[in-house]
């Protein structure tokens, strides 16, 4: 029997969960930039937060939106969070996070969700804190509000290599753009451009006080195996260390090692392993 249940968070323990959140900058990332932004009220932040620990002594957190990410979770706790989940129908479209906690929460609730389209177990979760040893490619700047069209084929490429469908798919990409156009507003947005079209991208997907988030690299086919993408990257790096947080960070796929080798060229170093289940 379970002696600690899991229970909804909610803004009084906003303070409980943003320490827990500091304790995990990395894995936490996507959690912690939306609890700074809306805080833990259900209604604003699009999601769920759940605890599991003495009201005084909060040990894991859960947040339950788009995604399912489970934060510093132990064994009792992912064990708690997958028997309140299992009575719930799915409505997350991946879950992700450390791997440990990802995977065991999904051998728990597979029988109830499954299957899944994809399960990736093993990604290394990367980070940077000072700008790379290597030189910055110049022609890679931030892409101007009146370019979310020359950018948003190249995301739609991108989002449909690496995740494995197309994002078009669900609204006919309105939702998708949306986000592209958000990313590039707000500064977080890069490209190098060649004849017009983007042969490198990539975007800070999350912003934290402790750390940016890299996602969306990405190379054009006709342009891979050429050697631009280091420099890019170390461009992407130098910026976002300037301008937003004072480590960058990203996973990747365990079986990409031409990214893995740029990312290391570009001073990314090992802090963890993270895994995510798709639907």
């Amino acid at each position: 029997m379970l002696t600690l249940p899991v229970r909804q968070l909610g803004e009084s323990e906003r303070r409980a969960v943003e320490r827990l959140l500091d304790l995990d900058p990395y894995a936490g990332a996507q959690v912690a930039e939306r609890i700074a932004a809306r805080g833990l009220a259900w209604w604003r932040a699009e999601g769920r937060v759940l605890g599991y620990g003495a009201r005084r002594n909060l040990e894991s957190i859960c947040w339950l939106g788009g995604n399912l990410t489970p934060v510093l979770a132990s064994e009792p706790a992912v064990t708690a969070f997958a028997e309140q989940l299992s009575g719930e129908e799915r409505l997350c479209s991946s879950i992700v996070g450390r791997a440990d906690a990802v995977l065991g929460l999904w051998d728990r609730l597979s029988g109830h969700w499954g299957p899944a389209r994809d399960v990736r177990p093993n990604q290394p979760l990367l980070a940077a804190d000072a700008p790379p040893p290597v030189a910055a490619d110049p022609q890679v700047r931030r892409v101007r509000g009146t370019e979310v069209d020359r950018l948003f084929p190249a995301a739609v490429a991108m989002y449909t290599e690496e995740v494995g469908v197309s994002p078009l798919a669900e609204d006919g990409g309105r939702g998708y753009r949306r986000r592209v156009g958000d990313l590039v507003r707000a500064g977080r947005a890069y490209a190098r451009f060649a004849d017009g079209k983007v042969i490198f991208k990539a975007e800070l997907a999350v912003v934290t006080r402790r750390t940016a988030q890299v996602q969306g690299v990405w190379v054009a086919p006709e342009w891979r195996g050429r050697g631009i993408a280091t420099a890019a990257m170390a461009a992407v790096v130098r910026d976002a260390l300037s301008r937003f947080a004072p480590t960058v960070s990203l996973y990747v796929n365990d079986f990409n090692l031409p990214a893995r080798r740029v990312y290391e060229r570009c001073g990314f170093r090992p802090v963890g392993t993270l895994a995510t289940v798709l639907f």
